[in-house]
């Protein structure tokens, strides 16, 4: 084993560049002081961390899975304003001792899930550290297209999500069980797979707001709720379930349902759409927003827990 320690930082470097995915949108990538890029429309940005053993374990995940986990988390951020995905800059810090080999999986995980998507990694920086820690900034352009925001849900608007949710949450449940050898919903916790493409599909759809679902459905909800000043009213009968989360439920003797409801990391999408609107295809109606209360409820009761929070005890 080669630490990155023992083999220095420009020699890494040249190791680590080449394995990053490219994008067209850079006239200038990685190896300078800044990337340029050439941007068609609003420039969208966002950006997201990971710190080792609070969002992701070695000893769970490869290299490879918390580079896809730390791109596809940021992509599907500028996808859930109903814009296009081009470019990331990522960070990575380090302990000395970490191995060459690490690092590099790392890279490939992240071209492994740009690559499908033309999204490209134009910049960033490598540090040493005490633990593994990374930063990912997200850059999107909007084609023309609004944003979406989370600010302008309206009473009688639909509530819908993109696709089945508690995937995420059952794979979790799963590893901290020691129970999850071959079992679908553990892959789906470590490589999320949100479709790529239905924030814009839904912009264009039409949706008066949306967020991806990175803590949960109840609580996510309410960060629209409290955003657009107005309330959620979710039917629990209506949230679609993801079939890797029955399973898990199945293994574990629990109800899958609270998964969709306050799992997080499906990284899937929440939007809300005018009334008789038609939905995308994918799409499934969860509630609607009304204006007699404010914050989220679901079966008309307001909820015991809501989901992730990243500053609870």
């Amino acid at each position: 084993m080669t630490t990155i320690g023992e083999l220095g930082e420009d020699a890494l470097i040249d190791l680590f560049a080449p394995r990053l995915p490219q994008t067209d949108a850079a006239l200038l990538g990685p190896g300078d002081d800044a990337a340029v890029l050439s941007v068609d429309g609003d420039l969208v940005v966002s950006s997201d961390v990971l710190i080792e053993n609070r969002h992701f374990r070695r000893e769970w995940s490869t290299a490879a899975d918390v580079g896809w986990r730390a791109a596809m988390q940021n992509i599907v951020d500028i996808d859930a304003m109903g814009a296009v995905p081009t470019a990331l800059q990522v960070t990575l810090a380090a302990p000395a001792d970490t191995d060459v080999e690490w690092v590099l999986g790392f890279a490939d995980g992240l071209r492994e899930a740009c690559e499908p998507h033309g999204v490209g990694v134009v910049g960033g920086d490598l540090s040493g550290a005490s633990e593994i820690a990374i930063s990912v900034t997200a850059i999107g352009e909007t084609h023309g297209v609004d944003p979406v925001t989370r600010a302008d849900a309206m009473p009688g608007d639909l509530v819908a999500v993109s696709a089945p949710l508690g995937a995420a949450a059952a794979g979790f449940a799963l590893l901290t069980a020691g129970q999850g050898q071959g079992l679908e919903a553990v892959g789906l916790f470590l490589r999320p797979r949100p479709l790529i493409g239905a924030g814009l599909e839904a912009a264009l759809r039409g949706a008066t707001a949306m967020l991806d679902v990175s803590d949960g459905l109840l609580r996510d909800a309410g960060r629209i709720a409290r955003a657009s000043d107005v309330g959620m009213a979710i039917d629990s009968a209506s949230v679609p379930v993801h079939p890797a989360a029955t399973e898990a439920a199945r293994v574990l003797d629990v109800d899958a349902l609270s998964w969709a409801l306050t799992g997080g990391e499906d990284h899937c999408l929440l939007a809300t759409f005018p009334a008789g609107a038609f939905l995308p295809d994918g799409w499934t109606q969860v509630g609607s927003v009304v204006d007699d209360y404010q914050g989220v409820r679901v079966d008309g009761a307001i909820p015991e827990t809501l989901g992730w929070d990243h500053f609870s005890s």
